[in-house]
């Protein structure tokens, strides 16, 4: 058995081509991310990526749409999204396929 912390992990990423991780791989990106109320990440978009957000607490706002726990956005490559935690907030991501550098500011 092998074990780990989240909070060892590089932003919540724990599967991916990352460091440290859990499974180091190309074909899949994995992370539980917590944010603080009122924290925003800029929009951005993958190119190669498709993006899952799964909003297990709390609440947050991508693209002026409001999610709450339960709710799981997919982001399409070339789709731009913002991201704010309109509460404290957790989601796990999942990004297919873990392309390295394949975010892009807007």
């Amino acid at each position: 058995m092998k074990t780990a912390r989240i909070d060892d992990m590089s932003r919540g990423w724990f599967i991916g081509d990352f460091a440290p991780t859990l499974l180091a791989t190309q074909a899949v990106e994995v992370a539980i991310k917590r944010y603080r109320a009122g924290e925003y990440e800029a929009a951005h978009y993958h190119k190669i990526a498709t993006e899952f957000t799964v909003v297990t607490a709390g609440e947050i706002e991508m693209n002026g749409r409001r999610f709450r726990d339960g709710d799981i956005v997919v982001i399409a490559p070339g789709e731009a999204t913002d991201f704010r935690a309109l509460t404290d907030v957790t989601t796990t991501v999942v990004k297919v396929p873990g392309a390295r550098d394949d975010k892009y500011l807007v």
